[in-house]
């Protein structure tokens, strides 16, 4: 008699608890393998995070408005960067010469952008030079090792003790000074600081998982470099290109500045800080502006270089 009241208990208790009597706690098996959130590039991510940061928004915004005047302000008049006009010597800014005149009259609007224009070119020609010769030279050492990178970097510690400002003193007096000469004497010794950052990273990179395992599967050097040591090392080239450019843009400025570089009627922003220093006692806006307009170079592309770094760090990944 127990037992059969005991089996319609459980019968009825069965009736009473119900599937949807229950809640599910935590994940559902089915969503276990859905994605949170919507897979993106890397690029991309980093550009998300690059607009993050305000500071480095705002110096892109600001050398693109530069290098856009740089290639079409000299065309924005009638004046050429190297016309002179000695009725209009010195005269000061105003509806026909926006940023005035210099001692020889010539337009010191044109001769800034056209100055600023000549200081970009050599500052990136430069830089691509230090990025090709120095990636390839760290590749290849850091890939062949043994005695090869021996020798390499001892290359590279000669190259490092030697002085710039005399394997510039001793190119301008081998060579005529111009623009190809102050970009030579810059790559002489500017790719090596490239050299040593690829080398370190691909020594790091030769004994991943991926790379052993391309090699086991008959990869070529070449070949490990184009697609798994330049892509795997692009943050740390993008970034150390970034400050190579001020510096590059400083080094021209100053060589012009002390009479190592470029030579009058050709305009940069060493040249023109040098006449604007010269006459800035009378005529200090003939200092004032091409300053401003190396000032602005060298603070935005460091910025710039700031915030890309922090863009492409894989550590900054959330």
């Amino acid at each position: 008699m127990a037992n059969n009241s005991l089996k319609e208990y459980e019968l009825n208790h069965d009736d009473l608890i119900r599937e949807d009597s229950f809640k599910v706690v935590g994940e559902k098996k089915d969503s276990q393998d859905l994605v949170s959130r919507p897979q993106i590039s890397m690029a991309k991510e980093s550009w998300l995070r690059l607009t993050k940061n305000k500071g480095a928004i705002l110096s892109l915004f600001i050398l693109a408005i530069l290098i856009v005047l740089a290639i079409v302000g000299p065309y924005m008049n009638d004046y050429t960067y190297e016309q002179t006009d000695y009725d209009q010597v010195f005269q000061k800014p105003n509806n026909e010469h926006w940023l005035g005149t210099d001692r020889f009259g010539r337009d010191q609007w044109t001769r800034v952008w056209e100055g600023t224009r000549i200081s970009l070119y050599i500052a990136l020609l430069a830089t691509a030079l230090d990025l090709m010769i120095g990636v390839a030279y760290g590749s290849i050492s850091a890939l062949i090792g043994g005695r090869v990178d021996n020798v390499m970097q001892r290359v590279i510690e000669v190259l490092v003790g030697i002085p710039n400002l005399i394997l510039i003193i001793l190119l301008i007096m081998l060579m005529r000074p111009g623009i190809m000469t102050i970009t030579i004497a810059m790559v002489i010794t500017g790719w090596v600081n490239m050299a040593r950052l690829v080398r370190s990273q691909v020594f790091k990179l030769k004994t991943q998982e991926f790379i052993l395992a391309s090699r086991a599967l008959g990869a070529s050097n070449s070949r490990l470099i184009k697609e798994h040591f330049i892509p795997n090392t692009l943050g740390l080239i993008i970034v150390n290109m970034m400050f190579t450019i001020p510096a590059a843009i400083f080094t021209e400025a100053f060589l012009s500045f002390i009479g190592l570089g470029l030579q009058e009627p050709l305009a940069s922003l060493g040249v023109l800080i040098n006449d604007g220093f010269q006459a800035m006692r009378n005529h200090f806006y003939l200092l004032l502006f091409p300053a401003l307009v190396i000032v602005a170079l060298m603070v935005c592309f460091n910025l710039l270089a700031d915030g890309l770094r922090d863009a492409l760090d894989p550590k900054m990944r959330k």
